[in-house]
């Protein structure tokens, strides 16, 4: 008899099989999640792409929703972590107890031990709560009293923040917030947008809409690698460093991106190709993912907030200003380099 490790769903897949499933799965997410394609395809990439995803914007947006949808959709054990000013690092990741059966002290795992972890209102909690994340989403371990534990493949934590100037709120620090390979902003549904999600509400007869399971851990671990085998030529390379290094000179920005941002940049624009249906990465894929990927790594000048110029914007305008190359690989399927 086959052992599920070696059925055909989980055997290796190529770029064009990983995209057409994770396009499945978003056709599937999107029952539950109305109006919010952009978002959805981002937080889609971020998991391909083997990264944790910065969900930041005003309550009631369906953040939440979102998280729990790609859970069972992708078949991911899911954990939800509340995160409140009393909160404690233990609290996220387990501490040891004593064990009056056995007399011994044993672990208790914390909420952090899954597959999907959904860090809710993250920046309500105060730093050294935020930071027992910070090795969990580097390392996908977590080490108490000398000894590391490895979390759960997939690994992936879809953090939700409310923006810095909404009340009881902590800043998260730039170490913390490198840690992100993108950060997703929902916004608010246009007007026939929210009619349809309250006519979709009325019709199903039921607050949310049920999902199947389309995927399972071992399935969103070969998507992943089939992300992998997708090219990036040089130039493209080149291209992702001169944005990367745009953000440094920018006279408006005072802190430019570090070097995961250009790791970002790559791991994106691949997983954007996967989706696709590409196993090349084009300009297109970099510039689609720029401002995800960079906007949340910069700091900018002071005066920038009096005026209300946000990162988005900087990032937005260095994407048009930096040169893009015009090649594609030569064997690309049809397609001619110029």
């Amino acid at each position: 008899m086959t052992s599920p490790e070696h059925t055909p769903e989980h055997d290796a897949l190529t770029p064009r099989q990983a995209g057409e499933r994770a396009a499945a799965m978003l056709a599937e997410i999107r029952n539950a999640v109305v109006g919010k394609p952009e978002p959805l395809q981002l937080v889609m990439l971020g998991v391909l792409a083997g990264g944790h995803v910065l969900i930041e914007d005003l309550p009631g947006l369906g953040k939440t929703l979102l998280a729990r949808s790609f859970a069972t959709t992708l078949g991911l054990d899911f954990r939800r972590i509340q995160f409140t000013p009393d909160l404690l690092p233990s609290d996220v990741t387990g501490a040891p107890f004593y064990d009056q059966h056995s007399g011994e002290m044993v672990f208790r795992p914390g909420p952090v031990f899954t597959h999907l972890l959904l860090a809710d209102e993250i920046n309500r909690t105060p730093p050294k709560t935020q930071a027992a994340l910070l090795e969990a989403m580097a390392e996908a371990q977590v080490s108490i009293d000398g000894s590391t534990r490895p979390l759960p493949a997939p690994f992936v934590v879809i953090a939700t923040a409310n923006p810095i100037e909404y009340e009881g709120t902590y800043t998260l620090p730039e170490a913390q917030l490198d840690r992100f390979l993108l950060r997703v902003r929902m916004g608010y549904l246009s007007p026939s947008q929210e009619t349809g999600m309250l006519r979709s509400r009325i019709d199903r007869a039921a607050p949310e809409a049920v999902l199947r399971a389309l995927g399972d851990p071992a399935q969103v671990v070969a998507m992943r690698a089939a992300v992998e085998q997708v090219e990036v030529e040089d130039d493209l390379l080149d291209y992702i460093v001169a944005l990367v290094g745009a953000t440094r000179e920018h006279p408006q920005i005072e802190v430019g991106s570090s070097p995961r941002g250009g790791l970002a940049l790559v791991q994106l624009a691949r997983a954007r190709a996967v989706l696709e249906g590409r196993d090349y990465v084009t300009p297109e894929d970099v510039k689609w993912v720029a401002i995800p990927a960079l906007a949340h790594r910069v700091t900018l000048s002071p005066e920038l907030w009096v005026r209300q110029i946000n990162a988005d914007d900087v990032i937005r305008e260095i994407v048009q200003s930096v040169p893009a190359p015009r090649t594609v690989p030569l064997e690309s399927r049809g397609v001619v380099a110029s």
